[in-house]
């Protein structure tokens, strides 16, 4: 049966307005060393990404980053623990997510947005049955929620292309969803399914 062994964390490389932003990034770093769960994440040293990981650091975890070489000296990458640098944007998506058992998005900008929904799209088409969270600091992914529900309303999402996330406000019911979600799903299930022309 599946475990979480690496969690996949999408968040801003700036630290937003709202030090709850902060916080929220620094504690669930904390609880994922605590539980000896790896953190999967962008690579860079700054912003949200940067409390992220270094509290990761801080309490004995251990850190994979993935980022494209372009990002490499613009977000100051990772300086110590595990760093995979990738041609492009395209193939550190994917490395992320063949390294991670589960996702979290964390506030943050466009390129958060537009990473945790392409996990939700690959989701909703089958590809996978990873877990994927919003964790919603202080209401900060209320628009999108709303924008999903509006999707629903209009039948964009509807029936045969349910769509499957999680949300939450605190930060100390993100492990415990994840790790209920995956409960009972085999180990296949998380893996990329191959399309026909993957498999030609």
């Amino acid at each position: 049966m599946t475990t979480i062994r690496k969690i996949c964390v999408y968040c801003g490389s700036g630290p937003g307005t709202d030090p709850a932003f902060v916080a929220a990034a620094r504690t669930f770093g904390k609880i994922l060393a605590e539980n000896r769960i790896e953190l999967v994440y962008g690579g860079g040293s700054v912003g949200l990404m940067g409390e992220l990981s270094n509290a990761v650091f801080d309490h004995g975890g251990t850190v994979t980053g993935i980022i494209p070489r372009f990002l490499v000296a613009r977000e100051h990458a990772l300086d110590r623990g595990k760093l995979i640098v990738t041609r492009d944007m395209h193939e550190r998506k994917q490395q992320m997510f063949e390294h991670a058992d589960a996702f979290v998005a964390l506030p943050g900008g466009i390129g958060t947005l537009e990473e945790v929904v392409e996990q939700m799209t690959w989701a909703q088409l089958g590809r996978h049955k990873k877990p994927i969270l919003l964790a919603n600091i202080n209401e900060f992914w209320e628009p999108l929620c709303a924008l999903l529900k509006h999707m629903q309303e209009l039948r964009f999402i509807r029936a045969g292309l349910e769509l499957n996330y999680l949300v939450t406000k605190q930060v100390s019911d993100i492990l415990p969803m994840l790790i209920e979600a995956v409960r009972g799903l085999p180990e296949a299930e998380m893996a990329m399914k191959a399309t026909g022309a993957d498999q030609l």
